[in-house]
C-alpha cells in the first residue's frame, strides 16, 4: 500500500480523489488544502508521492514542487491541475515533477489514470533507487578490488626485490664455492 500526500486548495476535490484512491486498497491518502505545510508534513511521515494542484493560492504547486526538490527530496511528484497551459507543463517537467495530469471529466477515468500514474512514479523511483544502491556497492567493490591490487602489487614489488637479492646471494655464495677448493689448498700449503 501507497502512501500519498494529496493537495489542493479545494475541499471537495481533496475528498473525491481520496475516497477514489483508496477504494483501490492501494493507497493511503491523506490531505492538506494548505500548500505551505507540505514541507513539515514531510518530515513527519512517509510519503510515497505527492499529487498536487498547480493554482493554490498560499503557493502553487510549481513553487511546492520547486521547494521539495531544493531540500533534496526527490518523491515522485504529480501535478494533477485543471491548467492546460503549455508553459505550465513545460516548467513542471523541468523542475521535476514526475506527470502531469489535467483535471476534468468523468471522475472515475480520471482517477483510475492517476491511481496509474502513481504506479509508474514510485515505481520508476523504486527503480531508480535500487539502481543507486546496486551503484553504490558495485562502486565500493570496485574500490575493495583496487585496493587489494595495489597490496598484491606491492607484495609481489617486494618479492621481486627478495628474489633478486636471493639471486645475488646464490652469486656469491657460487663464487666463494668456487675459490673455496684453492684457498684450501693455499692454507695447507703455507
Amino acid at each position: 500500500m501507497y502512501r500519498i500526500l494529496y493537495v489542493d486548495d479545494q475541499p471537495d476535490l481533496l475528498e473525491i480523489g481520496k475516497t477514489f484512491l483508496e477504494k483501490t486498497d492501494q493507497f493511503r491518502v491523506d490531505i492538506t488544502s494548505y500548500s505551505p505545510d507540505v514541507p513539515t508534513l514531510l518530515n513527519v511521515t512517509h510519503y510515497d508521492a505527492i499529487i498536487s494542484d498547480y493554482e493554490m493560492p498560499a503557493m502553487d504547486g510549481i513553487t511546492l514542487l520547486k521547494t521539495v526538490r531544493s531540500s533534496g527530496n526527490s518523491i515522485p511528484f504529480i501535478l494533477f491541475t485543471g491548467k492546460g497551459r503549455e508553459d505550465v507543463v513545460i516548467e513542471a517537467i523541468n523542475s521535476g515533477a514526475d506527470f502531469y495530469l489535467q483535471k476534468g471529466g468523468q471522475a472515475k477515468p480520471q482517477f483510475a489514470e492517476l491511481a496509474h500514474k502513481i504506479h509508474q512514479a514510485v515505481q520508476r523511483h523504486k527503480a531508480v533507487d535500487e539502481l543507486r544502491e546496486k551503484n553504490y556497492e558495485l562502486q565500493a567493490s570496485y574500490e575493495q578490488l583496487a585496493a587489494a591490487e595495489e597490496e598484491l602489487r606491492q607484495q609481489y614489488d617486494k618479492l621481486k626485490k627478495d628474489e633478486e637479492i636471493i639471486r645475488e646471494s646464490e652469486i656469491r655464495f657460487h663464487d666463494l664455492t668456487e675459490m673455496l677448493p684453492q684457498m684450501v689448498f693455499e692454507a695447507d700449503v703455507t
